[in-house]
């Protein structure tokens, strides 16, 4: 595997080749490495890339105090078979202060994640769009855990006429079903133990809505009082459309149940999708 830290480097590495790319912050665990078997279907050439992006931290984020494991994350990826790790430093992505910047809509990045987290979808859109500039793939890989990030990245693709194909990957799972994250390191022992609640509160309405629930507001008050009586501080318990995150209707069928909450210091989120038969 070939580590390159520039971009003049990588567009050298890469010039002629087809690319499937898979995007990352590091501290890579078994749901990154399943993103890059995904990838490695999608082209010829796997580029990985390692870069923790200050832009989508706001300034009481855990920027500086991110894992960064960069020697554990390059064993993983040689033995995934990644044949480019493109890993470079924030001079070489922000030679200059970034002004420009993508402004993705506010109908999307202003909700759920993007009403708690402001700018982040700013942030994120930003250097995505800029990896791929960089790196220019023909496929990229981002997983569903990060539900809202998937969609807002597809509809900057699609709406920018990229010719990229964004392909989801399903949220890699611990066996007790805590959804795998790199923030999962900051619990402790005890709050480790209590983690897997979010995803079985999140089951629990993802069941109701299949079996046809409507009462959406009540499903959604009863998760975040669930949480909050077992110590969690809930941002969110929401139940949305999955084409566009909206609140659903009548009529729709297939929705998503997405979740954000801090247990102690440590903020987690999950989703589930689910589906229900349309309303008769």
């Amino acid at each position: 595997m070939d580590v390159v830290r520039t971009v003049a480097g990588l567009r050298s590495r890469l010039a002629g080749r087809e690319v499937a790319c898979v995007p990352t912050m590091g501290n890579l665990h078994e749901g990154h490495l399943g993103l890059m078997r995904i990838a490695r279907a999608a082209a010829p050439c796997l580029v990985a890339t390692i870069f923790v992006n200050r832009l989508q931290f706001a300034p009481t984020d855990d920027f500086d105090t991110y894992p960064r494991t960069f020697a554990e994350d390059t064993a993983k990826l040689e033995r995934e078979g990644v044949d480019v790790l493109f890993a470079p430093d924030e001079r070489e992505m922000y030679p200059v202060p970034q002004g420009y910047k993508v402004d993705p809509p506010p109908e999307l990045a202003e909700l759920l994640e993007g009403a708690f987290r402001p700018g982040f979808f700013r942030g994120v859109c930003t250097v995505v769009l800029k990896l791929f500039n960089i790196v220019q793939p023909r496929a990229a890989v981002f997983g569903k855990k990060d539900y809202q990030q998937l969609m807002i990245v597809r509809n900057m693709v699609r709406q920018l006429a990229l010719p990229i194909a964004i392909v989801p990957g399903e949220t890699a799972r611990a066996d007790d079903g805590l959804a795998l994250s790199s923030r999962n390191g900051y619990l402790a022992a005890a709050e480790r133990a209590e983690a897997p609640r979010l995803a079985r509160v999140l089951r629990q309405c993802a069941q109701a809505v299949a079996a046809g629930e409507r009462a959406f507001d009540r499903l959604e008050a009863e998760a975040v009082a669930e949480l909050r009586a077992a110590g969690w501080a809930p941002d969110y318990v929401a139940v949305r459309r999955q084409v566009d995150l909206a609140p659903p209707g009548a009529d729709d069928c297939e929705f998503v149940i997405l979740a954000a909450a801090r247990l102690g210091a440590t903020r987690l989120i999950d989703n589930l999708e689910t589906v229900a038969a349309a309303t008769p």
